[in-house]
């Protein structure tokens, strides 16, 4: 064991007197909804308080690990905003922050641990030594705890021999242990009722349980964010904790975050990662919004919280113990409200990819379709579909000719093209207000609504009753020449619709 001047100095650089909170992922593949709402609830916590918010990386799990999956953890938190103060990017005092260069002292504390008589050293097999018991009909098996009763002896003898061990903390047999979480309360377990579990693995590398607790305790963690689903080890790292003499952080327990009442959100199953939503066409700010409101309630009525207004409001009172439902038409709903208020400038430019999907045409400008489609989609990947007859005009019906509202059949719709038709193309300028001077004008001309005008224009321009701007706008953007091209079209197709 390090002399103790060592584990003084450990000691020494922890940082106290702020609120330290930490997001610490194993590096798995992608972001799934779960994890990003930890990492956005621990972030919060730390700047709701002034204090440092630090990211780890949990990488132990040796077995798990996929490439690259580091590089979408960063890439996932700098989209969302989550500036982590200290972490394996930008360093810190209390690195290194990637768990596997730190597996030199985890073997030190063990040892200490060991010394305080609150583990020891287990030379079983892996299938060796289980005892079944049963607790509310339910079989639980669980190590016996026997090589806790060796001698000094027979540890030293195992020892020469060079018989592999693992190090398994030591669990108290009688008694109970009683943990406070934030949101849950107290909550007590019999000591009989956990296991020894493993801290160090015979390749000498940590437990997650075991790194978690001592990383925590040196980089001087103030509040533990995690699932639910951890609440039965929290008992296990009290008594680590209490076995150091440490003291022992905030405990945050979250619900999770569900597809329905009976099933958790899982890739396996389809549900959407990070990423998948991305992909899906919804906006960064939006999925970062709906998810710090899946199991927190910020009471009053406002639902739209930028980030810095999340950092303000939030509080732990407002977690939920209830699990949260993933609800993808409510995210939709926040989806739309954020593309609607978006300045424009940068709506377009978030929007020209989906543009160019549909409309590669270089001549047709994307920025000038944009603004007919901010208020008018709910999400990005909605685009291409609502405008793909800028790029080509589709073959449509000659019913779309008749217009009830407007009391229009295609008779009736002919005659009006025949009339625009000309005026059209005697416009020296194509802009805005010289296409709209020509239908209102004509309008006026007829007493007639605009509407009834504009009806057959739409649908020999577009070749749709539904779309994203007038007519006025669609035919300032396909230009004069491409207008008349495809109103030619219109008026030879309802010609040949009346001969037939």
């Amino acid at each position: 064991m390090k002399e103790e001047t060592w584990f003084e100095e450990m000691e020494r650089r922890i940082p106290v007197g702020e609120v330290r909170t930490r997001f610490a992922p194993s590096p798995m593949g992608y972001m799934h909804v779960g994890n990003l709402r930890t990492a956005l609830y621990t972030y919060l916590i730390a700047r709701h308080h002034g204090g440092k918010f630090i990211l780890r990386i949990e990488d132990t799990d040796q077995g798990r690990l996929v490439e690259g999956a580091v590089d979408v953890i960063y890439k996932t938190m700098a989209e969302c905003g989550l500036q982590h103060d200290e972490g394996p990017d930008v360093g810190g005092p209390v690195g290194p922050y990637i768990q596997t260069e730190r597996r030199g002292l985890y073997k030190e504390y063990a040892e200490r641990l060991i010394a305080r008589g609150h583990a020891y050293r287990c030379f079983c097999d892996k299938e060796d030594a289980e005892e079944e018991t049963v607790s509310d009909g339910v079989a639980i098996h669980k190590y016996d705890g026997r090589c806790s009763r060796l001698s000094e002896a027979e540890i030293q003898a195992n020892l020469d021999a060079g018989k592999p061990y693992v190090i398994r903390q030591k669990i108290p047999r009688e008694g109970k242990t009683t943990f406070h979480d934030e949101i849950f309360g107290d909550i007590t377990v019999d000591n009989d009722t956990l296991d020894d579990q493993v801290l160090i693995k015979r390749d000498g590398l940590p437990t997650y349980n075991f790194a978690n607790v001592i990383d925590d305790h040196l980089m001087g963690i103030t509040h533990v964010v995690r699932g639910s689903e951890y609440l039965s080890s929290t008992p296990k790292y009290n008594l680590l904790y209490e076995g150091f003499g440490w003291e022992i952080p905030k405990y945050i327990h979250c619900s999770p975050v569900m597809r329905d009442q009976h099933n958790k959100m899982s890739k396996r199953h389809g549900d959407p990662s990070y990423e998948d939503l991305i992909a899906q066409g919804y906006v960064t700010e939006a999925v970062v919004n709906y998810v710090a409101l899946l199991g927190w309630a910020p009471g009053g009525e406002q639902e739209i919280f930028s980030l810095s207004e999340l950092e303000q409001a939030f509080d732990l009172k407002g977690i939920s113990k209830s699990p949260a439902i993933f609800d993808i038409v409510k995210l939709r709903y926040f989806n739309s409200e954020y593309l609607r208020a978006m300045d424009p400038a940068r709506f377009a430019e978030i929007a020209e990819p989906y543009i160019r999907k549909a409309v590669p045409n270089p001549d047709i400008d994307a920025k000038a379709i944009a603004p007919l489609l901010q208020q008018r989609c709910e999400v990005l990947t909605e685009i291409p579909e609502k405008i793909a007859f800028f790029e080509a005009l589709p073959d449509y019906d000659l019913a779309l000719y008749s217009n009830k509202k407007n009391k229009l059949n295609p008779e009736a719709s002919l005659e009006l093209l025949h009339a625009v038709r000309p005026r059209f193309e005697a416009l020296e300028e194509w802009t805005p207000d010289s296409v709209l001077g020509v239908l209102s004008g004509l309008a006026q001309e007829r007493d007639m609504k605009i509407g009834k005008v504009m009806w057959p224009v739409r649908i020999s321009v577009s070749g749709q009753a539904v779309t994203p701007g007038g007519p006025v706008e669609i035919c300032t953007i396909l230009g004069k020449e491409e207008s008349l091209r495809r109103m030619d079209a219109g008026i030879k197709m309802l010609e040949e619709g009346a001969q037939a």
